[in-house]
């Protein structure tokens, strides 16, 4: 099924066998799986992928797992690319996350980790997140009879914590953010026999991330747009969809000139309600400079605000309820120096419906005929 051929340091350049189960190398840096991608490109072809699975395994030859018995799937990937054409931009696009397994794009990635899990014989799992993550490696965790370990900020959105709760989860909650969640994690992994399966943590959660690259090149028939609006959170959308870029590159499959990748961060990294982008000091921090020098790329933060106004004008006007990380790569873009005839592709990765409480605080103040930091009351058409 695949063409993985080893795990390398990002940071060192050290290769590492990817047959064992692998946290960090040594020195600190993430590894990253990499494929014989001349192999794939002599024994695979755009043109198959239409035969293989409707999710995100059509992409199997450059995804690590070997043995397709080991594969956890609850039907994650191939979400829908929107034309949005009622905001006012000419070439602008929506990739729609929301609408995998557990509501987030995390459930690519731990669909993948949970799998190599399965593969190398690990049978107890950790993460710390803020919150979507760890309700997807619960998900995939139930599904494969694995024990999941969570830790997530006590404030984290009421629906990450009850999903981690229904899919059979250890939830810890932690007063804190998930730099704290971590530090805990990594007290106690240890002593536990957990291995941890946290963004850059392990190699395979940006793989499976990876494979929202090789959609936006798929659904565009192989043409890529000219710029990527990515919330940045621990790193691993942007990042992985980057890895994806060059490996469409090195396939042959892409040419031409590759799209510039624009991060998006909260303004108030710690009190923002985009729990998504409240990471103070990401896990793939220098990957994510790196992949923004590649790419000509930049990075724009927006305020709360910005993030609720954007959403909630989308949903409206376009009837697509965005979480507010998504929402934030709207508000990003009136921002940036785009031209009208660029093509720009904005990355939601939620559902709103993940959020509810932080919209429901906008519409309470309009019920109650209170202004709010918004501009003002929203008036019905």
């Amino acid at each position: 099924m695949t063409t993985l051929t080893h795990l390398e340091c990002s940071l060192c350049g050290r290769q590492h066998d990817a047959a064992k189960a692998q946290n960090r190398c040594p020195c600190g840096g993430a590894l990253m799986a990499r494929c014989d991608l001349e192999l794939a490109r002599r024994s695979w072809s755009r043109e198959w992928i239409n035969h293989g699975p409707a999710t995100m395994w059509r992409y199997a030859p450059v995804l690590p797992v070997r043995k397709p018995s080991a594969i956890v799937s609850l039907g994650e990937g191939m979400t829908p690319l929107v034309r949005v054409e009622r905001l006012g931009a000419q070439q602008l696009w929506i990739k729609d996350e929301g609408l995998n397994p557990t509501g987030t794009f995390k459930a690519r990635g731990l669909a993948c980790a949970v799998s190599m899990a399965v593969e190398l014989g690990i049978r107890k799992l950790a993460i710390a997140s803020a919150g979507n993550a760890a309700a997807a490696l619960a998900a995939y965790a139930a599904a494969a009879g694995l024990e999941a370990h969570i830790f997530m900020p006590r404030d984290a959105s009421p629906a990450n914590y009850i999903q981690g709760q229904a899919f059979g989860a250890r939830v810890t909650q932690v007063d804190g953010l998930i730099d704290d969640c971590s530090r805990l994690l990594a007290g106690r992994a240890p002593t536990e026999g957990w291995f941890n399966v946290g963004a850059f943590e392990e190699p395979y959660q940006v793989e499976g991330t990876k494979t929202i690259g090789y959609e936006i090149a798929e659904q565009f028939n192989w043409d890529m747009p000219d710029a990527i609006v990515c919330p940045v959170g621990d790193g691993v959308g942007l990042v992985g969809i980057w890895k994806a870029i060059e490996e469409l590159e090195a396939l042959g499959w892409i040419a031409g000139r590759r799209p510039r990748m624009i991060a998006v961060q909260a303004w108030e990294k710690a009190t923002t309600i985009a729990a998504g982008i409240r990471v103070p000091k990401p896990a793939g921090e220098a990957l994510i400079s790196q992949t923004l020098r590649a790419s000509g790329g930049t990075a724009v933060a927006v305020s709360d605000a910005e993030m609720l106004e954007a959403g909630l004008e989308l949903a409206s006007l376009q009837g697509i309820f965005v979480a507010p990380e998504g929402a934030a790569c709207l508000a990003a873009l009136r921002k940036l120096p785009l031209g009208p005839d660029e093509r720009v592709v904005l990355l939601n990765t939620g559902s709103g419906l993940k959020y509810l409480e932080a919209y429901s605080t906008r519409f309470a103040r309009h019920h109650a005929g209170e202004p709010d930091k918004l501009g003002g009351l929203i008036t019905p058409r």
